[in-house]
């Protein structure tokens, strides 16, 4: 059951539209892996309206850090009022606005325990390679959307998206360095874990 912080959340999304949030299941299972691994420093690609943010936040640890990408000036104001609401105060998430790919690379290499990924499915595959760099070993990255599919397509024409989230699974799969989980949860929620040198 969601509070009324992710609920007001959710509603905000909903009335102002745009991309659809995680899905409650989702969100508990973000707050479990930053929690399991004791995150202190994360990093969000795609703030949306702060709903994937309460759920990291709520996992990491006390005084715990969340950086959190979106291009969008509002969804930073209305993630800004929930985390408020839910009782984190400004010093515990840090907001920046910018494209991902060009944000990414000046945070620092190795300091983030967790990446989570929800925004242009299209750069998924480079997003997994920036969230390598900016990863602990024994950091978590996780992509939301990771079973999306065109159902109107087939897997020889599938569109920029479907392609791109094959190509996400592809690359995780064969990289040694990865130990990946692919959860049936929302529209897929693929995790993986960076092995420790």
């Amino acid at each position: 059951m969601e509070d009324e912080p992710l609920l007001t959340a959710r509603g905000n999304a909903e009335r102002m539209g745009g991309s659809a949030p995680v899905s409650a299941l989702t969100g508990a299972t973000l707050r479990f892996l930053a929690a399991a691994i004791g995150a202190r420093a994360a990093v969000e690609i795609g703030t949306g309206y702060g709903t994937s943010g309460l759920w990291l936040l709520r996992g990491m640890r006390p005084g715990a850090v969340l950086t959190s990408v979106d291009l969008e000036p509002e969804h930073h104001r209305y993630a800004r009022e929930v985390f408020t609401a839910a009782g984190f105060p400004a010093g515990r998430y840090r907001l920046i606005i910018g494209r991902a790919l060009e944000v990414l690379p000046r945070l620092a290499d190795g300091a983030y325990d967790l990446v989570f990924c929800d925004a242009d499915r299209r750069e998924y595959p480079e997003y997994l390679t920036a969230a390598l760099r900016l990863l602990r070993p024994g950091g978590i990255i996780a992509f939301d959307n990771a079973l999306w599919a065109d159902q109107g397509r087939s897997a020889a024409h599938a569109d920029p998206d479907t392609a791109a989230m094959a190509e996400l699974r592809e690359l995780t799969a064969a990289r040694t360095d990865l130990v990946p989980l692919l959860l049936p949860i929302g529209c897929g929620l693929l995790a993986a874990l960076k092995r420790p040198d």
